[in-house]
C-alpha cells in the first residue's frame, strides 16, 4: 500500500467518524408570544456540548401550525391551543411551556405609563371602532385625574395569524357581547378597525411611531421597547398593573387534570389579582416523530421546564407548576 493510498484510507476513515459524530438538528417555529425564552433557551442549549442544535424562529402561531402539519418543522409553538379532537384529526399532540400576559400598549404624550385605565368594555369599543377619540366621556369617567387629549385613536392590531390575538379576542368575546357577536375570538378575525403590524414587535413598532395609538403585546416585548401599559379592570372589578405575580395569579385556579388534550385559556379568570389578559403558550408535536428525534426532543424541554426555569422567570414569563408538568410528562416526554 502507498502512501497516497494510506492517506485516502485515512481521510475516508475520519471522514466516516465526522458524519456518524454529525450534530443532531432540531428545528422549531410559531409563536412570537414565548419567542424571546425560546431564543434564550434554544441558544444555550445547542451551546452546551450536548451535540444538538435547536433552532426556533418566530414566525406566529398560524405558520408554526402550518408547518407542524405540513411535517417541515419539528416542534411548533402556539398560543392557540388545539382542542383534544383536532389534536386527534390531525395526528399531533400539544403541552403547555409557559404562561405570560398580554398588555395593552399606548402612545399618549402627557399620560404616563400606567396612568391610564381601561375596562373590558371601553377596550372593546375601541376595537369596535365605536369609541374613536382619547378623551371619549366613557375614557373619562375612568380616568377622572387624567387630562386625555382631544385626539383621535390610531388602532393598532395583528396582520398575520397570531396566538396573541386569539388570547386578547378571547378576552374581548368574554366581557363584551357586542364583541362576541359580531367578531368573536380566533387567531385571525375580521378586525372592524385597526393598523397591522407583523408579530409582536411590528405591533410595539406602529405604537412606539404613531402618537395615539393603542395596541396590544406580549408583556416582554413591551418592557423591551419601553412602551407603556395600561391598568385593566379584571374580572373582581379591580384595577391591575401588569407583572408575573398578577400573570400568576390568573393561572393559580387552572383545572389541569380536568383539561382534555391539556386545552386552557386562562383569560378572564375570578381572583383578586388576576391579570385579564394571561395566556398559555403550547409545544405542538407529531404523533409520527421519528424515534430519535423524539427522544432529544423530549430531553430538550425537560431541560427547559427544570434548568431553563429561572431564565423564564427573568424574561418575565411565568414558568409551567411541577405539578403540572408531571400530568403529561411520561406520556409525551
Amino acid at each position: 500500500m502507498n502512501a497516497i493510498t494510506r492517506i485516502s484510507l485515512l481521510l475516508l476513515a475520519g471522514a466516516s467518524l465526522a458524519l456518524s459524530a454529525a450534530q443532531l438538528v432540531l428545528n422549531g417555529a410559531g409563536a412570537s408570544f414565548p419567542a424571546p425564552v425560546y431564543q434564550q433557551w434554544t441558544n444555550t442549549y445547542s451551546e452546551s456540548g450536548r451535540n444538538v442544535k435547536v433552532n426556533y424562529q418566530s414566525l406566529g402561531s398560524g405558520a408554526g401550525l402550518n408547518q407542524i402539519r405540513s411535517n417541515t418543522i419539528d416542534f411548533a409553538g402556539t398560543d392557540n391551543p388545539l382542542t383534544a379532537q383536532e389534536q386527534q384529526e390531525q395526528e399531533l399532540v400539544q403541552f403547555p411551556m409557559l404562561t405570560g400576559g398580554v398588555v395593552v400598549i399606548y402612545n399618549l404624550p402627557g399620560v404616563p405609563d400606567g396612568a391610564l385605565k381601561l375596562s373590558g368594555d371601553t377596550l372593546a369599543k375601541i376595537y369596535l371602532g365605536e369609541i374613536r377619540q382619547w378623551n371619549d366621556p366613557a375614557l373619562q369617567a375612568l380616568n377622572p385625574d387624567v387630562k386625555l387629549p382631544n385626539q383621535k385613536i390610531t388602532v393598532v392590531r395583528r396582520a398575520d395569524a397570531s396566538g396573541t390575538s386569539f388570547i386578547f379576542t378571547n378576552y374581548l368575546s368574554k366581557v363584551s357581547q357586542t364583541w362576541d357577536e359580531k367578531i368573536g375570538a380566533g387567531s385571525t378575525v375580521r378586525w372592524p378597525v385597526g393598523l397591522g403590524g407583523q408579530k409582536n414587535p411590528g405591533v410595539c413598532n406602529n405604537v412606539a411611531k404613531i402618537q395615539g395609538s393603542i395596541g396590544y403585546t406580549e408583556y416582554t416585548y413591551a418592557i423591551e421597547a419601553g412602551l407603556s401599559m395600561a391598568k385593566l379592570q379584571n374580572a373582581a372589578g379591580n384595577f391591575l398593573t401588569p407583572c408575573q405575580e398578577t400573570f400568576s395569579a390568573s393561572a393559580a385556579g387552572a383545572d389541569w387534570k380536568n383539561a382534555p388534550g391539556l386545552y386552557m385559556v386562562l383569560t378572564n379568570q375570578p381572583g383578586e389579582n388576576s391579570w385579564p389578559i394571561t395566556g398559555v403558550t403550547y409545544i405542538v408535536l407529531r404523533k409520527d416523530c421519528p424515534a430519535g428525534k423524539k427522544a432529544a426532543l423530549a430531553q430538550f424541554f425537560r431541560w427547559c421546564f427544570t434548568e431553563g426555569s429561572d431564565a423564564a422567570r427573568k424574561l418575565h414569563y411565568v414558568p409551567i407548576p411541577e405539578s403540572v408538568v408531571k400530568l403529561f410528562a411520561d406520556d409525551l416526554l
